[in-house]
């Protein structure tokens, strides 16, 4: 039983791990400061709701519709490609770098870019629902596994975002900010034309 819960916390932490969308974003609002404990949360929430539905068996049904997946994978691949031409309009604008330089953004419409970061992200779904589930299934104690999953995605947002708020006085120069938003651009550009390349 507990190794099966070690075997969930460990698959879920080397996934999780990788720079995707979620952690960009996360990061991002750790280095701002800026409701980092919601955006946690909502990720955290996520994760656990999309393990959980990978557990129960519904990664195998979406599995067999290529169709569905397909939507899933387009959609994915718009969305994170306008998402990194934001984040590059950043990286170029100076001005909009510096936290101090501009009032925090609304909880809602970050908590709402979460969301969309999260939800329209087909790597989310390859990653928890199909990958996690498929891997659960192989373990007698699938559930304890899924319980291990959901508390390594949930130390390791915790971690980011309040890991990212002690950098944050050394990425006071726009230059760094520059280079953060460079970096989640290309990052997203990646996950972009991975998914659309198949």
């Amino acid at each position: 039983m507990i190794a099966s819960t070690v075997a969930g916390f460990s698959v879920s932490l080397a996934l999780i791990v990788a720079i995707g969308a979620q952690n960009a974003f996360v990061l991002r609002q750790g280095l701002r400061r800026e409701h980092v404990l919601p955006v946690v949360v909502v990720c955290a929430v996520s994760d656990a709701l999309l393990i959980t539905v990978g557990i129960a068996g519904v990664g195998a049904a979406i599995a067999n519709h290529t169709t569905l997946l397909d939507i899933i994978r387009y959609g994915g691949a718009a969305f994170l490609l306008c998402y990194a031409v934001l984040a590059a309009r950043r990286a170029l604008r100076p001005a909009a770098l510096t936290p101090t330089e501009r009032p925090p953004a609304a909880l809602g419409v970050t908590l709402l870019t979460c969301l969309a970061i999260t939800y329209l992200n087909p790597h989310v779904y390859l990653d928890t629902v199909l990958l996690l589930g498929a891997v659960a299934h192989q373990h007698e104690h699938r559930w304890l596994f899924g319980g291990g999953a959901v508390l390594a995605s949930t130390v390791w947002f915790a971690a980011l975002g309040a890991g990212a708020g002690r950098l944050a006085p050394a990425l006071t120069r726009p230059t760094a900010w520059r280079a953060l938003d460079a970096l989640i651009a290309v990052v997203m550009v990646a996950l972009g034309a991975s998914l659309l390349l198949g």
